[in-house]
């Protein structure tokens, strides 16, 4: 299996895919012709939402010059497909959203054991590919989460990586939830006895075969401490392939 984990796949300026650290590079190395893909949704319970946003990714490769022999969706309509769908893939990709909804989605279609015996690609965004390490550090996002006590910061995910991201490090660093600031009052303690990595739009994690590097700016956040481990055009390896 082969991740790419991403904040976004596009680029706002250009208004297509992302060529920022090689992303289009790799997935036009990695994607097959006519491929099979399956966009998975943040909320099952949105179809409408997750109707347009899959068509406005699908556009964004197909304008890229990607072809797609199928394109399905999974969420609410048709979890009970989970398995059948997973495994007529060559491509999955894991919609962004809300973190905590997404990874109950994902709980209750048993996606996790299901996704054990995957081996084509898998494209993450943003709540997608935070929701794809083994265990989530679900940031605290909307209000009251912060200040609530029984929000669960740490959930079970997918199992594909050992790295908890943080997407979107530039346009969220400086926010402020609950009255607190989301980075140095919430994450910073949080970090105590683990290590996320913050990336800002444009870079992106590469899992393959157990080799695990991030591509561009990058950013350790360990015991409550931050520190630059990357700029944009960096390879940095987290882990050697076996």
């Amino acid at each position: 299996m082969v991740c790419l984990l991403t904040s976004r796949f596009d680029d706002p300026e250009s208004g297509g895919l992302n060529t920022a650290n090689g992303f289009l590079d790799e997935l036009r190395e990695r994607i097959p012709e006519n491929c099979r893909a399956l966009f998975v949704c943040s909320d099952p319970d949105s179809p409408a939402v997750t109707d347009m946003y899959a068509g406005i990714i699908r556009g964004w490769f197909e304008d890229a010059g990607f072809s797609f022999r199928k394109y399905s969706v999974l969420d609410g309509r048709n979890g009970e497909e989970a398995a059948e769908l997973v495994r007529g893939s060559d491509l999955i990709m894991l919609g962004g959203g809300h973190v905590p909804t997404q990874n109950r989605f994902f709980r209750n279609i048993g996606l996790r054991e299901i996704m054990r015996e995957y081996d084509g690609i898998v494209l993450g965004l943003s709540a997608g590919s935070m929701n794809c390490a083994d265990t989530v550090y679900a940031q605290p996002e909307e209000p009251g989460e912060a200040a609530d006590p029984g929000y669960e910061r740490f959930l079970t995910g997918l199992g594909l990586t050992e790295v908890m991201l943080l997407p979107h490090y530039r346009e969220v660093k400086d926010s402020m939830l609950d009255g607190m600031r989301l980075f140095e009052d919430i994450t910073y303690p949080d970090s105590i006895g683990r290590t996320f990595y913050a990336i800002p739009d444009g870079s992106y994690l590469l899992s393959d075969d157990g080799r695990e590097e991030i591509r561009g700016e990058a950013y350790r956040i360990r015991d409550g401490i931050i520190t630059r481990i990357a700029s944009d055009g960096d390879v940095t390896a987290l882990r050697e392939g076996g």
